[in-house]
């Protein structure tokens, strides 16, 4: 850590420095309508006329003028661009020694063309957007994402929040949908981390944030849609980026990443490429005190473990596709992805048995080491047909994904009496395959009928088919004998069809937006058993079904200065396929996790009003009522605690959330988001009755600083006050992280350090009260870390980007797979 210190010193010192590094030249304008009538707060973004690369961002005042002040010599134009306004580019000025001082000719901003109406948030380059039915991030805007990860983007976004494990939420609840491109990402939460943590922002054109998506999206995912949209390059030539970073907690995180694209005559060809090697800690704490039935809840006994688990998780991704540009209206491409993750878990518990005295009983040593090998992979055929210029369209995506995984697992369990005699010893091993399938297609219309009303439709058919098979056996004198309580194999297939239907209409200051989908469920599931137990017996399941969800988007606007919104849509989540999965899976001799066949979907209802003032403040209250609320649930079995995810009821979610962007001077960008969050889970659960109620309170600050020379810096940071989450309350958590950046090598390179967590306080510790028993936890893992960064871009400059249609189509299907990684 010494050193650690002297580093971030000493990067702090020749930022210092640097920044006072200044040159003069000077460049003004001014920006108008087509009425002559000044306009404020419109986008001014700073060109390079050599290569296009963006210099500085700024917005015009009352008046409509604006100035640059600081400019080395050269070649320079802008691009003005303002909600309702077509963007428009200037002439370019050339500045030198002779002529430092410079003025762009008066820009005049034409009406843009009727569509859903889109409200800036944000005063810079549109940092924000806030569309009906979605609000937009552009990543470029922010001068400070250079040299940045899509983690870091995402985590700074308005209403995302990540947990201890990184596990996304959006607006206070969790099972949030991520998609790149919007296509999966073959990834679980865990692994998903790590991928982001090694994707570069330069990488990333847009991140879409739709906390209720419209019909032409899949219905699950009560949460909503993330959806990041990495770049793709029209130019034709070859060019990309690299990007390498270590970071070191206590243990080292090294990652780095490649992207390329070749684009010469019909034919784009690109490659992404990524590796992480993750190591890190764990130290839980856990108290449990069994109660007895009685009204006084009298302490029987008390159980108290200590476990520190260190993992150690190489994880490689890499995507390659083509696009063959057929005719100026007709484009075919495939992208071709794989994953691969083999992660060692190794985990040492100490527990001690107690009467209610605190009086030792017995003693029990766990170690255990569970090895993992993970890998899936993914092809996706795609073809964009436009029939002309109006927009109308049509694409279609043809995906298959393959996910396999083997787990190799050992459990040693030793008992000791008080003064720690041997008493006992049970040696169990574990050997677990799994495969999962998922086919899909899908197809979607595009069709404007005036500027002012567009029709979109659209099919969708898959289908999965999963094969889980747990072998287990205890050691007994040297040999292994099969364990016939737990060894078992679980089939599970589905079938989801799919059609839907939008229709968008603008009406002077109104815009509405209607959407239908149809979902038609079909799935069954097999316990073959194993023949020989009474416990797992053979059985199985099936079940149809048919769901509509409808969606509404409604938004005037009243004045350039206010804009109102209201939404509603209807949700579906349906369980992980590896939830479905009877199993048993043991953590320890006193914790193991189990799936549940019997897992039924949850249904969500979600309203939204929003109102957005000035471009820059914008006000949203939620609600939300999901009926057959499934969560984690925690059940006793003798003084062993069973973790599955159960139907509890039901779960009510209101919130209100302000976020602002304020450009508190020219080089300080501040960027503040609260959301007051209620939720409340009422049912019953394994026999008794559960209601639990708690209102959170998340504030999000996030200080963006620019400064001449190409320097960059942050300060940002979270607090999010005492919740709820099923059956666990989480006590008060936050975290604290600063960066600085430089750009280097001609603007084509960045160096960035970062400290995350510096305080050493996102480190959740909690309370789960379940059936006799209370239990309390505590949780510390490697999130104190500094990262250096080096990205460089080479070839030509990533700019005129638009992605290309090759999105997949199962995005819902692969959302719902569990795989491994930290």
């Amino acid at each position: 850590m010494r050193n650690t210190n002297a580093l971030l010193t000493a990067a702090f010192a020749f930022w210092a420095l640097g920044a006072t590094a200044q040159t003069n030249g000077k460049l003004e304008g001014h920006i108008g309508n087509a009425k002559g009538q000044a306009l404020e707060a419109v986008t001014i973004t700073l060109l390079s006329a050599k290569d296009s690369s963006q210099v500085k961002v700024t917005t015009t005042d009352g008046k409509g003028n604006f100035a640059f002040d600081h400019l080395s010599n050269g070649s320079y134009l802008i691009l003005a661009s303002s909600i309702g306004y077509d963007p428009a580019y200037s002439s370019a000025v050339e500045l030198s020694a002779a002529h430092p001082a410079g003025a762009i000719a008066p820009v005049q901003l034409q009406p843009a063309s009727a569509s859903l109406a889109t409200v800036a948030v944000v005063a810079r380059k549109p940092l924000i957007e806030v569309k009906a039915d979605r609000t937009i991030v552009n990543v470029d805007a922010s001068p400070s994402n250079a040299g940045s990860t899509a983690m870091d983007v995402l985590e700074k976004s308005p209403g995302i929040t990540l947990d201890k494990d990184d596990n996304i939420s959006l607006k206070g609840k969790q099972g949030v949908t991520v998609m790149i491109d919007n296509k999966p990402t073959y990834l679980s939460a865990s692994q998903l981390a790590s991928y982001l943590k090694s994707l570069p922002a330069s990488a990333i054109d847009q991140i879409e944030i739709m906390s209720n998506p419209s019909a032409k999206y899949d219905a699950a995912g009560n949460s909503g849609i993330i959806n990041i949209k990495t770049k793709k390059n029209k130019l034709k030539g070859f060019n990309g980026n690299v990007n390498l970073t270590q970071t070191q907690g206590v243990y080292p995180k090294p990652s780095g990443s490649v992207n390329l694209n070749y684009r010469n005559g019909k034919v784009n060809l690109f490659l992404n490429g990524g590796y992480a090697h993750w190591e890190g800690f764990e130290d839980l704490h856990i108290t449990r005190k069994y109660l007895d039935g009685d009204a006084a809840k009298t302490v029987n006994s008390i159980f108290m473990q200590e476990s520190q688990g260190r993992f150690i998780s190489p994880e490689g991704n890499l995507k390659i596709g083509m696009d063959y540009y057929w005719t100026q209206k007709t484009t075919v491409g495939f992208v071709v992805s794989g994953n691969i993750n083999p992660e060692t878990d190794r985990q040492t518990s100490h527990i001690q048995l107690m009467d209610p005295h605190y009086t030792i009983d017995s003693v029990v040593n766990s170690p255990s080491v569970n090895k993992t090998n993970w890998k899936n992979g993914s092809i996706n055929l795609n073809l964009r047909h436009q029939y002309d210029s109006t927009g109308r369209e049509l694409t279609a995506d043809l995906d298959y994904v393959r996910y396999g995984s083997v787990s190799n697992q050992n459990f040693d369990n030793q008992t000791y009496s008080p003064g720690m005699d041997l008493l006992s010893e049970d040696i169990l091993t574990g050997h677990l395959p799994s495969t999962i399938n998922i086919y899909t297609f899908k197809s979607d219309y595009t069709h404007p009928f005036r500027k002012t009303l567009k029709l979109e439709a659209g099919v969708k058919f898959s289908y999965v088919n999963t094969d889980n098979t747990a072998d287990y056996y205890n050691l007994v004198g040297g040999q292994e004998q099969v364990d016939t309580t737990k060894t078992n194999r679980f089939k599970y297939k589905e079938n989801i069809n799919a059609a839907y239907v939008n229709l968008s209409k603008t009406i002077k200051k109104w815009t509405i937006q209607l959407g239908l989908r149809a979902e038609n469920t079909n799935y069954s599931g097999h316990q073959l058993g194993n023949g020989i137990s009474v416990i797992n017996r053979d059985s199985s399941f099936s079940k149809s079904y048919i769901n509509l969800f409808p969606t509404t988007y409604i938004s005037y606007e009243l004045n350039n200065k206010n804009t109102f919104s209201v939404n509603y849509g209807r949700r579906i989540d349906r369980p992980a396929y590896q939830d479905l999965n009877p199993f048993l899976f043991f953590l320890d001799q006193y914790t193991y996790q189990a799936g549940n066949p019997y897992l039924q979907p949850q249904y969500t209802n979600n309203v939204e009003l929003s109102h957005t003032y000035n471009h820059f403040l914008t006000t949203t209250l939620n609600y939300s009522y999901t009926s057959n609320f499934f969560s984690q649930t925690f059940q006793q079995s003798g003084q062993a605690t069973i973790i599955r995810n159960g139907n509890i009821g039901s779960r009510q979610n209101a919130g209100i959330a302000v976020s602002a962007q304020v450009p508190v001077t020219k080089w300080w960008t501040t960027v503040l988001y609260g959301n007051l969050n209620w939720n409340k889970f009422a049912g019953m659960l394994y026999g008794d009755n559960i209601n639990i109620s708690a209102t959170t309170f998340l504030f999000n600050m996030n200080n963006q600083f620019s400064f001449p020379g190409g320097w960059n810096a942050e300060l940002s940071g979270f607090y999010r006050t005492r919740g709820v989450e099923g059956q666990v309350l989480i006590d008060p958590l936050g975290q604290a992280t600063s960066a600085i950046s430089k750009k280097v090598l001609k603007d084509k390179g960045s160096i960035k350090v970062s400290f995350k967590d510096m305080l050493y306080t996102n480190s959740p510790k909690g309370t789960i009260d379940f059936q006799q028993t209370e239990a309390s936890f505590r949780n510390r893992h490697d999130s104190r870390v500094v990262a250096f960064t080096f990205t460089y871009n080479f070839g030509k400059p990533l700019k005129g980007i638009g992605n290309r249609h090759n999105e997949g189509g199962s995005t819902e299907e692969q959302g719902r797979v569990k795989s491994g990684g930290h």
